[in-house]
């Protein structure tokens, strides 16, 4: 398998009210292909869906951050893990200040499944294709250094990649083997995207990967995590 992963660039700044996927077929440097997956980071479709707040001050900051959780995990001075309401453990909830007009903050979609889908239908009924979409932020992990994208929506694609009960190349049986597919395409796609580059979407090409899947499948339920 080969696989081709570029950035789209020329969006610009979005506003509350515009149409990401319009804004992505105006960019896009070529046709879409079938089996298409098509990454936006979430602070465009956030700022399209006005889900942006003032908060000229780290105390409003912070009253945002408390208002976005559903319960916090740990505390550490200005750092808050909390729980959203779409059930993803991150930092300050997603509430976030950076790429957004000073004195506002930028939360995370209402629904970044549905806001996935949304999208993708539009850019199928735009061009015909059969394409996926996964919608990214940036995460901290517990036990590794430094920050990666992962997926909170999905639409078009499988949310974890399933081998339990399929052989190795020694023909022993994999018991508890899955991977979490959107999380790796979210991952590869920052390479072309990132905060400081101006490119908020990606198309990663070469996959040929199908399905219903939800971010939130990904979200380990508490009975099997050792750690809280």
């Amino acid at each position: 398998m080969n696989l081709e992963i570029f950035g789209v660039n020329g969006i610009g700044e979005v506003v509350e009210g515009d149409d990401v996927a319009s804004l992505i077929l105006d960019a896009l440097p070529g046709p879409l292909q079938d089996f298409d997956v098509v990454v936006v980071t979430h602070k465009i479709v956030s700022k399209a869906e006005g889900a942006l707040q003032a908060a000229a001050t780290d105390e409003e900051r912070r009253r945002i951050v408390e208002s976005e959780s559903t319960s916090v995990v740990r505390r550490r001075g200005d750092l808050t893990i909390s729980i959203t309401r779409h059930g993803f453990i991150c930092a300050n909830a997603g509430v976030d200040r950076s790429n957004v007009v000073p004195g506002y903050v930028v939360l995370l979609p209402r629904d970044p499944d549905a806001s996935a889908h949304r999208i993708r239908r539009r850019l199928e009924q735009a061009t015909g294709r059969s394409v996926g979409v996964v919608i990214t932020d940036t995460f901290g992990r517990p036990w590794r250094r430094g920050l990666i994208d992962v997926a909170i929506g999905v639409s078009g694609l499988p949310s974890l990649v399933d081998y339990r009960g399929t052989t190795d190349t020694f023909g022993s049986t994999l018991e508890v083997t899955e991977v979490a597919a959107i999380d790796e395409i979210a991952a590869a796609a920052d390479l072309v995207m990132g905060k400081a580059t101006g490119t908020p979407v990606a198309v990663v090409r070469g996959l040929r990967l199908t399905g219903d899947g939800r971010a939130t499948d990904l979200v380990r339920p508490p009975s099997e995590d050792l750690f809280r």
